[in-house]
């Protein structure tokens, strides 16, 4: 794994479409916390057209697109206690996180728009309207939050071709 490499990007999320999205939380933290610096060489690779950046921004909101095609945004660990993005369509997309400390690195649940999720991944289509995302964090893992298979992300095999 060479997270410098802008096609790696998506493995450290790969954990949560195996029943391990604990390990993708760990994973992202660690990328967020050491990859990254606010220095002229601050980034662990070269920044092609920007992806570096945009690697680091949208997984600092605590979601990544694993197959941008599909339009799925995995979840990784919120960075921010609050962030807020304007989409295209002028509504609004609100991530808060309650967490006792930074180092509350681990989702223990979320609500979308007051009421509970338990996937570990959405649809751009569930938030092109708005919403608000939050989470709750700890800084032990909730190996019960998106273990089953009912919570993964969708894949090739789900598919019928």
């Amino acid at each position: 794994y060479a997270h410098g490499n802008e096609p790696s990007h998506h493995i450290a999320y790969l954990y949560s479409y195996v029943g391990a999205p604990y390990r993708t939380q760990e994973r992202v933290r660690h990328l967020l916390d050491t990859m990254y610096d606010n220095q002229p060489d601050g980034l662990a690779g070269n920044e092609d057209c920007g992806q570096m950046s945009a690697w680091y921004v949208v997984s600092a909101l605590g979601f990544y697109s694993v197959d941008p095609v599909s339009g799925n945004y995995v979840f990784g660990t919120p960075l921010f206690d609050r962030a807020r993005v304007r989409l295209a369509s002028g509504k609004e997309l609100v991530v808060e996180t309650r967490r006792r400390s930074s180092d509350d690195k681990y989702i223990q649940s979320i609500m979308f728009n007051g009421k509970p999720y338990t996937k570990v991944w959405f649809n751009h289509s569930d938030i092109s309207n708005g919403g608000h995302f939050l989470f709750t964090m700890s800084d032990h893992p909730n190996k019960e939050f998106g273990a089953g298979e009912e919570a993964a992300p969708p894949s090739m095999s789900d598919q019928t071709i």
